[in-house]
C-alpha cells in the first residue's frame, strides 16, 4: 500500500481504544431497560458496528427500542464516555510521518461526526486530517460503506486505486470493498485475523509498527499493542 496517496482511517479500535467509554455507555443504556451487565468486557462487541444495530442484534430490541437505547447511551457518552478513551502508542508518530510524506489523511467513522471531532481535538489528532466524516446524529449515514463513499467524495478522490481504508472490524473492510478501495485490517483493536480474512482484507497487521511498514513508513518504536 506504499503507493496509496489517500489513507482513510477508522477511529475506534484503530487510532484510539474507546473500550472504557463505550462499554460504560452501553451498560448505562441497558440499565434503563432493566438489564444489568456486570462484566463490561462482554460489551466490547459494541465497539465498531453501528450502535442501534448492535442493541437489536445482541439484546433483541426492535427498531424503536434500538433508537431509544442509542439516545440513552448518549446521555452518558456525551459528557463522560467520549473522554474515557486513549490513543494507541505510536499513532501520533505514524500520522506525523504520513503527513510529512505528503499523504492525504481522511477520518472515516460510523461514530457521529460531532463525537469524532471532539475526540480528535481532545487528543490533538485533528491537525492530521484533511477530511473528517462520521455518521449523523439522526441515524443516517451510519453504514460504513456510506461513510467511506461520502469521505471519498469530500476528498475529491478520483482514482480509487490510490486510496486505502485502515480499520479494525469487518465493517471497515466490507465498506472499503463496496467502494472499490483496498483495505488494511488491524488486529490490535477489536477485530480478529479470522474476521479480516473472512471479508478478504488486502493486508492484515497486528501492530502499529506493522501498519507503518504496510503504509511505507519506518518502524514505529514503543510498546506494541
Amino acid at each position: 500500500m506504499k503507493h496509496c496517496q489517500y489513507i482513510l482511517f477508522d477511529l475506534d479500535g484503530t487510532l484510539t481504544d474507546p473500550k472504557e467509554g463505550i462499554t460504560k455507555s452501553v451498560a448505562y443504556a441497558l440499565r434503563a431497560f432493566g438489564i444489568e451487565v456486570e462484566d463490561l468486557n462482554s460489551l466490547c462487541k459494541f465497539i465498531g458496528p453501528p450502535l442501534k444495530e448492535s442493541f437489536m442484534k445482541y439484546y433483541g430490541m426492535n427498531s424503536e427500542e434500538g433508537d431509544r437505547a442509542v439516545e440513552i447511551y448518549r446521555e452518558y457518552f456525551r459528557p463522560y464516555g467520549v473522554y474515557e478513551n486513549m490513543v494507541y502508542d505510536g499513532i501520533p508518530e505514524l500520522l506525523t510521518r504520513l503527513c510529512n510524506g505528503g499523504k492525504y489523511l481522511i477520518l472515516a467513522s460510523s461514530k457521529p461526526t460531532v463525537f469524532v471531532e471532539t475526540i480528535l481535538e481532545h487528543f490533538d489528532l485533528r491537525k492530521y486530517f484533511e477530511v473528517v466524516v462520521g455518521s449523523n446524529l439522526d441515524g443516517t449515514r451510519v453504514a460504513k460503506s456510506e461513510v467511506i463513499a461520502y469521505a471519498l467524495q469530500q476528498a475529491c478522490v478520483g482514482d480509487k486505486s490510490k486510496a486505502v481504508m485502515v480499520g479494525d472490524r469487518e465493517h471497515d473492510v466490507i465498506g472499503a470493498k463496496e467502494n472499490k478501495v483496498a483495505a488494511i485490517g488491524v488486529t490490535y483493536g477489536y477485530g480478529s485475523r479470522e474476521e479480516h480474512e473472512a471479508c478478504n482484507a488486502d493486508i492484515i497487521v497486528e501492530s502499529v509498527s506493522e501498519l507503518a511498514a504496510a503504509l511505507g513508513q519506518d518502524a514505529i518504536h514503543g510498546r506494541e499493542v
